[in-house]
């Protein structure tokens, strides 16, 4: 139950441009000719972490004499009626046209949240104008550069949880892609049957019987994941070698993991890790996926105490230093232990994938973390200065920090770790990749 925003106005007010910028995505036709847009157009749009579904419609200044324009004004009013929020979109450049106060009349009847946005201010700079209507002053933006649509977001966020509708979290409203990676023979197969509760895979000791990536949909707890089992990837050069037939399924397993959200990644605990073990590692952390190791074969351990998880967890960290930040899972395929336990670790890491981090914390977090810690300089004789950091994508969550200097290595590799670290650390982003990278200043 998703959330609907419809965005509705005149013609060429930019309503299409800023249905593709909140989207992130080209997916309405944007055109200078009126009527460009004639049919509702849906797609979501993914803000902190939450989804809500967005509507763009065509103008509503039409001739009703005309068949398809009478069409297009009769989908807007359909989008409104079935919309939580209205997004009232004007020109800022035109002003107040006479079917702006015409609308804002039929608004302020609505029972429905209006939100007046005031498009192009980029394009109407030093111009003012009186809104003499119902509907106040509009909110600016500009669709096009983007400027204010993230304080748009939030006060369409607003809105909603004033009328107690809660926008989607990214968890309930998709389908978790989890690729189980691993050498040959660590029980990826095994895992998934154990989970599914029937033999749905072929397990057996021969290495490779898994040629190709399997999905499979499983409902746990009323929530989808799609499951997908792959071929055991053996060392490459071994691949190279072998039948043109084993080199394309494990071509098809790298692949699968870059297009997922989640590796499992599947190690063989009752053994020493390999060389292999950790060449996969490398392959899940260029994919830039979440991540959560998977111990499997726990009920091989023997005499184990209430500290064997806790000897193994750090023996584990120092096989793979690069993982210290992915969960760890102690699991038997064989009899099920902690199989199902799983998920409420996928749903945890699918969270911190998508966390969003507002300006004013991450403003905070950089004062600390400099306090803390001066940077370090890297190449060159200027001592490095930072200036900001700010949020630019999630999913892995990504930042950029703004130095001053001429130079990005001016400041220190160890010194972004650090920053990574710190931001796992204060905002729980469990499990998933963190990238810091430099811009310097104008």
């Amino acid at each position: 139950m998703t959330p609907k925003i419809a965005i509705i106005g005149r013609a060429n007010v930019g309503k299409s441009t800023l249905f593709n910028r909140l989207i992130e995505r080209q997916q309405a036709l944007v055109s200078k000719i009126p009527g460009t847009t004639r049919d509702r157009n849906e797609a979501d749009c993914l803000w902190r972490g939450q989804i809500i579904r967005l509507i763009d419609t065509g103008g509503l200044d039409v001739d009703y004499r005309d068949e398809i324009e009478a069409d297009i004004a009769k989908q807007a009013r359909l989008a409104m009626k079935d919309a939580d929020v209205i997004v009232f979109m004007v020109d800022m450049r035109d002003g107040l046209m006479p079917l702006d106060s015409d609308l804002a009349k039929e608004l302020v009847k609505s029972t429905k949240p209006v939100i007046v946005v005031g498009n192009k201010i980029d394009k109407a700079k030093g111009k003012k104008e009186k809104w003499n209507w119902p509907l106040g002053e509009p909110f600016p933006i500009s669709a096009a550069r983007g400027t204010g649509t993230g304080d748009l977001l939030d006060k369409i966020y607003d809105e909603l949880k004033k009328i107690k509708k809660k926008p989607a979290d990214i968890v309930e409203a998709t389908d978790t892609r989890i690729a189980v990676i691993g050498k040959p023979n660590v029980g990826k197969s095994s895992i998934i049957n154990s989970i599914l509760g029937e033999e749905r895979y072929i397990v057996s000791n021969v290495a490779h019987t898994t040629r190709e990536p399997n999905d499979t949909l499983v409902k746990i707890k009323d929530k989808h994941y799609i499951l997908i089992d792959t071929a055991g990837i053996r060392k490459l050069a071994k691949v190279k070698k072998s039948t043109s037939l084993e080199s394309m399924s494990v071509r098809k397993s790298i692949n699968t993991l870059r297009s997922s959200d989640i590796a499992l990644f599947m190690i063989d605990v009752s053994k020493k890790p390999t060389v292999q073990d950790r060449n996969l590692a490398g392959l899940i952390i260029d994919a830039s996926v979440g991540v959560i190791m998977v111990a499997n074969k726990w009920d091989l351990i023997e005499d184990k105490t209430t500290k064997t998880m806790k000897e193994f967890t750090t023996e584990l960290h120092k096989d793979f230093p690069f993982f210290t930040w992915a969960p760890i899972i102690f699991t038997s395929a064989l009899t099920g232990q902690r199989a199902k336990k799983i998920f409420d670790i996928v749903d945890k890491v699918q969270k911190a994938r998508y966390t969003e981090i507002e300006q004013e914390e991450l403003d905070e977090f950089i004062r600390k973390a400099i306090r803390k810690q001066k940077p370090l300089r890297g190449k060159g004789t200027q001592h490095p200065t930072i200036l900001g950091i700010k949020q630019v994508a999630v999913a892995p969550p990504r930042f950029v920090i703004t130095i001053k200097g001429k130079w990005k290595e001016s400041i220190n590799a160890s010194y972004l770790r650090y920053l990574e670290n710190q931001l796992r650390k204060q905002f729980d982003l469990t499990g998933t990749p963190v990238k810091v990278g430099v811009r310097t200043a104008r």
